[in-house]
């Protein structure tokens, strides 16, 4: 009983702690639209793509880094 109420104990704070790690971006473009996405978008340098979920949706989208004014994280 006792284990099994440490292991549930541990699951709990791991799941806490990956929540904690991934936090929503705002990636503003060139012509001024804001992009609201789900965890940190990913670069692709050789394609020059940024690759992102956007948190509205919840689709995995992509725009050349060169649209990409700035990413900046949102305080929760």
């Amino acid at each position: 009983m006792q284990s099994h109420l440490m292991l549930s104990s541990f699951l709990a704070a791991a799941l806490l702690f990956m929540n904690g790690c991934t936090s929503n971006q705002t990636v503003r473009t060139v012509d001024g639209q804001s992009i609201v996405t789900d965890g940190k978008p990913q670069i692709d340098d050789d394609t020059g793509l940024v690759s992102y979920k956007n948190a509205e949706t919840g689709q995995t989208e992509q725009i050349n880094r060169d649209r990409v004014k700035s990413m900046s994280e949102l305080k929760n």
